[in-house]
């Protein structure tokens, strides 16, 4: 193969992606065998296969079970608006992570204490092993579930206090801006970055995604006065939306 030259599974590949695209292959289109592959673009098996491969790894396809590999549909990507945290005022969970002032939405959330493991210890500055509470969400809009969030929270700041368990309490529900400030520890900062990896297998199946399929990785910390007092991964799938930031100018 000579510098710059594609492998032969990437150009069958790239072949069918392009008529999937442009609409030769429309939606719920059988793909072409893998021996129809093989002997339209004069290839073997192996390369065949893996082309095939690709192309379900990038969610363009998708295999039913006995009866072959079909086209998707393909989404029209949807926004999920973030903006950093909102003041006090009555934020919910749902309102913190998609900061559109016309989304409406549920969520479900169940609370343990948990050690720190060691990459959450590090965001949290704290020590391997030290307790957090974790808390895992489903968030919904209009029933489909959206996003997933985890998020921790350390013992040292919210234990034995009524904000200690997110969803409980007086301020059960509401965001984490006001409920720290419940407890005089006023959040004045927020750091967000944004990955992207594959859904591991208990994402997709609650986002309704298939194995292969990327999904945004949105790890966010808030701080107050510099002590990282929340952080949490919130996992949204890359084919159906993409995150949008508003950010203020100072």
């Amino acid at each position: 193969m000579t510098f710059g030259e594609q492998p032969a599974y990437l150009r069958v590949a790239g072949d069918l992606r392009k008529k999937i695209t442009n609409g030769s292959l429309p939606p719920h289109t059988r793909l072409p065998s893998q021996a129809r592959i093989r002997e339209e673009y004069g290839v073997s098996d192996t390369v065949a296969l893996e082309a095939r491969k690709v192309l379900m790894a990038e969610g363009l396809v998708e295999g039913r079970s006995g009866s072959g590999t079909y086209v998707r549909e393909r989404p029209v990507p949807r926004l999920i608006a973030r903006s950093g945290y909102r003041p006090a005022g009555g934020a919910t969970p749902f309102r913190q992570e998609q900061a559109d002032g016309d989304a409406r939405g549920t969520w479900e959330s169940s609370s343990v204490q948990v050690e720190a493991g060691g990459a959450v210890a590090d965001r949290l500055d704290i020590r391997p092993g030290d307790r957090v509470m974790r808390t895992k969400y489903v968030f919904r809009d209009a029933g489909e579930v959206v996003m997933l969030s985890t998020s921790w929270e350390p013992l040292a700041v919210t234990g034995r206090t009524p904000v200690m368990l997110p969803e409980e309490g007086p301020l059960g529900g509401m965001g984490v801006v006001e409920r720290m400030a419940a407890i005089d520890v006023v959040v004045d900062n927020v750091t967000e970055e944004v990955g992207a990896r594959p859904g591991l297998a208990d994402e997709l199946h609650a986002l309704g995604g298939v194995p292969g399929h990327v999904v945004l990785v949105v790890q966010r910390t808030y701080f107050a006065s510099g002590r990282p007092v929340e952080t949490a991964d919130v996992v949204i799938p890359a084919d159906r939306y993409r995150v949008a930031y508003h950010l203020p100018v100072k």
